[in-house]
C-alpha cells in the first residue's frame, strides 16, 4: 500500500497531472476562442488549413469539437505514456501560438 501511495504523490506524477491539466484547458480554451472567432469573422480566420477544412465539411462546431477531441485522445496518450515533457511543450506552443493570438484579436481589438 505504502509504494501505491508514493507512486501518487511523486513530484513526477504531479508534474504530468499539472502538464495534462493545463493541455486540457488549452485545448477548451482554443476550441472556445475559435469558435467565437469563427461566429465574428467566418472560418477564413483559422489560420490552419486542416481544422478550417475539417469546419468547412462538417461545420464549424462539429469540426472543432472533433479537431479537439482527437488532440485530447493525442496528449492523454501521451500522459498515460508518461511522457509529460512533451505534454507540457505542447500546452506552451497551444498557449502562445493560439490562445495569446486569439486573446489579441477577441479582446484588444
Amino acid at each position: 500500500m505504502r509504494t501505491l501511495l508514493k507512486s501518487w504523490t511523486s513530484s513526477d506524477q504531479w508534474f504530468g497531472n499539472l502538464a495534462v491539466i493545463g493541455f486540457l484547458c488549452v485545448q477548451y480554451l482554443d476550441g472556445v476562442y475559435t469558435y467565437v472567432g469563427f461566429s465574428i469573422w467566418g472560418l477564413n480566420i483559422e489560420a490552419n488549413p486542416l481544422i478550417r477544412s475539417v469546419a468547412l465539411a462538417i461545420g464549424p462546431a462539429t469540426g472543432l469539437a472533433l479537431a479537439k477531441l482527437v488532440a485530447i485522445g493525442f496528449g492523454m496518450v501521451l500522459h498515460l505514456k508518461k511522457v509529460h515533457s512533451v505534454v507540457a511543450v505542447l500546452t506552451g506552443v497551444y498557449l502562445l501560438l493560439s490562445i495569446v493570438p486569439w486573446t489579441a484579436l477577441l479582446f484588444l481589438r
